[in-house]
């Protein structure tokens, strides 16, 4: 059973996680509004690999600007510094593996049913820091 959810201006659909992989890896669907861009954070137990659906992310991984479209996909490596944003006048949408499964404890967590609601910041910092990831700058700073 899927499970969808908006996390800072980002909707993301659950499609697997480690009730279904055995722990293994998150299979996330993330649709990112024209403008939408994390901050700069790393994840320090789980690789990430994007793979783009439509649209296009453009995604600095350490010091790398990388743009990627669709039927293209980037690896970002575990404790790799990186920003992952849809800076093209139109949406994106892909596909994030999350290995092993952590991801995606995080989203379910803190997510919210609501654009415009703001998520408990409280609990995503401590969520954060139990699943390793670290948020290294503010939203429109690069890593």
């Amino acid at each position: 059973m899927t499970q969808s959810f908006w996390l800072f201006n980002h909707y993301l659909t659950i499609v697997a996680d480690h009730t279904t992989t055995d722990g293994k890896y998150d299979l996330i669907e993330g649709y990112f509004p024209p403008g939408a861009q994390t901050p700069p954070h790393r994840h320090t137990r789980y690789s990430e690999q994007i793979y783009v659906l439509e649209g296009e992310f453009t995604v600095w991984v350490d010091q790398n600007k990388v743009v990627v479209g669709a039927g293209e996909s980037v690896l970002i490596p575990m404790g790799t510094p990186h920003v992952v944003a849809a800076l093209s006048d139109q949406p994106a949408r892909g596909l994030v593996v999350a290995a092993p499964s952590a991801f995606a404890r995080l989203i379910e967590a803190t997510g919210t049913l609501n654009q415009d609601e703001v998520p408990d910041m409280a609990l995503f910092t401590r969520i954060s820091t139990e699943i390793g990831d670290e948020i290294l700058g503010a939203p429109g700073e690069l890593p």
